[in-house]
Order: structure tokens, then sequence, then C-alpha cells
């Protein structure tokens, strides 16, 4: 893990245990790196409670409630897809926070509408729901590795 990361979840760590708080993530484009980073840290399970790995559409539905029509008519990689899976992350755990990422890893899949380091992310708690459109350069590892970076450091700011 690197330093940044690992800075980040301690920090995170510290933001959730001081409020006695539980957090989920539910990750598509990331594919469950997110959890594992926070899982990293011994004594996670103080402060993190579950992660939903949806990659596929059947899965962002069937997992965290997220509706057709939004798939339908937004895509996968859009603002409203990640605020469902953030709110349904919330509603299928024992958290009070989620963090949620859809986006375009590459090295296909882009459109000239959403390109290849296009991610969405979205964060949410106790009253609070926020979303970022991020394009991020360089290869898959390099788009999922930005992903996880600023979804995280997303979380810090806001709690």
């Amino acid at each position: 893990m690197s330093e940044n990361i690992q800075q980040l979840v301690e920090t995170l760590a510290g933001q959730l245990s001081a409020r006695n708080a539980m957090l989920t993530c539910a990750e598509s484009c990331t594919g469950g790196w997110i959890a594992k980073v926070l899982t990293d840290r011994a004594g996670s399970s103080a402060w993190f409670d579950r992660g939903f790995v949806t990659y596929s559409n059947r899965a962002k539905q069937e997992m965290l409630g997220v509706a057709a029509t939004t798939l339908a008519t937004q895509g996968a990689v859009s603002r409203d897809t990640v605020l469902e899976m953030a709110r349904g992350a919330l509603a299928n755990s024992g958290a009070q926070y989620a963090v949620s990422v859809s986006g375009v890893a590459g090295p296909g899949g882009g459109t000239l509408e959403k390109p290849v380091g296009t991610v969405w992310i979205a964060w949410a708690g106790n009253g609070f729901a926020d979303t970022a459109c991020e394009h991020f350069d360089g290869d898959r590892e390099a788009v999922r590795l930005a992903t996880v970076k600023t979804a995280l450091a997303g979380l810090v700011a806001r709690l």
C-alpha cells in the first residue's frame, strides 16, 4: 500500500472511530480495491462494515437497488448511478457512511462522452450525499489507483 493511501486510511480510521461510525463501500471499476486497502489496516472491523463489488449492471441492481431505468438512461458511469450505489450500500449494511465508484478504467470501453479515465464517485452519510466526476490519466492500473486515492481523500474531507 502506498504511503499516501496508508495515511488516508489512518486518518479515516480515526475519524470514524471518533464518531463510533461504520463505513461501507460500493465498487465497480476498482473491483474491491477500496475495501482491500481499508482492511489492510489491523482493527478495521471496528469501523469498516462491508464492501460491495458490483461490477455488472445486474449486480448493481440486485445488491444495491440501482434502478434499471437509471442504468438504461444514464449508464453505469454516471452521477445518478453512484448516488444510488452509495444509498443502496447504506441501506444494505450497518454503516453510517458510504463511498461508491463507477468508471471507465480502460484500456477499452471509453466513448466520446465518457472516455477512458472517466470516474464518478459518491460519498454519502448522515444527511449528506456528494458526487464528483473525475478524469484520470494513465493506464488501467493508474486510473484505478487514482480512483481509490480520490475516493478516500474525499471521504476524509467530508468527515
